[in-house]
């Protein structure tokens, strides 16, 4: 079987698509992990009343953690210089601002870009309804960080999503551990694939007929 990109090398890819100066809030679960990999300079805020954080704190240091200093995923943090907190009012008008770009899982994309990453908590899914609705419908942009299938191997990019949406068309960018893929007016524009696979086997597992770019790479991190 070949291989496909992991959690950690998702987290990283997506890490790129932030800048110095970039203000940024991160979803639960592989998004999270895009802390450990961006450059300095970008600021990161988490909708439980947070800015400017540092890195998450790793398993071996846990030990030393303060209780009290979690994003809104329960992920312990390490403070940084100028760190702020204040009240959830304030945090989701400031996510509501259009200032933010947001790094989201996903259970579904659809070639349109619509969003479905929630549940009603009638399975084991988890990802139950919250603030990941105000992220998709007020960031200026929204990139999903995600395995291309299922563990049975059913697309997670699909024409129509099955799951309750979180938003329509809110989705610009999909990076999975098989591709990055542009959500585009024409149509989906897959741009990079991993490596050692080819377009029509990222294709097979890909609901939406994808369009190629012409400069299609190899994933850089």
């Amino acid at each position: 079987m070949k291989q496909k990109l992991d959690r950690n090398t998702i987290a990283m890819r997506a890490a790129k698509e932030l800048k110095d100066g970039d203000y940024a809030n991160l979803g639960r679960g592989l998004p999270s992990l895009c802390a450990l990999y961006v450059p300095y300079g970008v600021v990161f805020q988490s909708e439980n009343g947070i800015l400017g954080y540092g890195p998450l704190v790793m398993e071996e240091d846990i030990e030393g953690a303060e209780l009290h200093r979690v994003d809104a995923g329960g992920r312990f943090l390490t403070p940084a210089p100028g760190m702020s907190f204040f009240d959830i009012i304030t945090s989701f008008t400031m996510i509501s601002s259009g200032r933010f770009i947001t790094v989201l899982g996903a259970f579904e994309v659809s070639e349109r870009g619509d969003l479905a990453n929630w549940n009603a908590g009638t399975d084991t899914l988890g990802g139950t309804i919250g603030g990941g609705m105000d992220l998709a419908v007020g960031a200026k942009r929204v990139i999903t960080a995600m395995e291309h299938t299922t563990k049975e191997g059913k697309p997670k990019i699909v024409r129509e999503c099955t799951y309750p949406l979180t938003a329509r068309k809110c989705v610009n960018l999909i990076i999975t551990d098989l591709a990055v893929i542009d959500v585009t007016l024409k149509g989906l524009l897959l741009r990079e694939v991993a490596p050692g696979w080819t377009v029509k086997e990222v294709q097979a597992l890909t609901e939406p007929k994808l369009i190629v770019a012409e400069d299609i790479k190899e994933i850089e991190l």
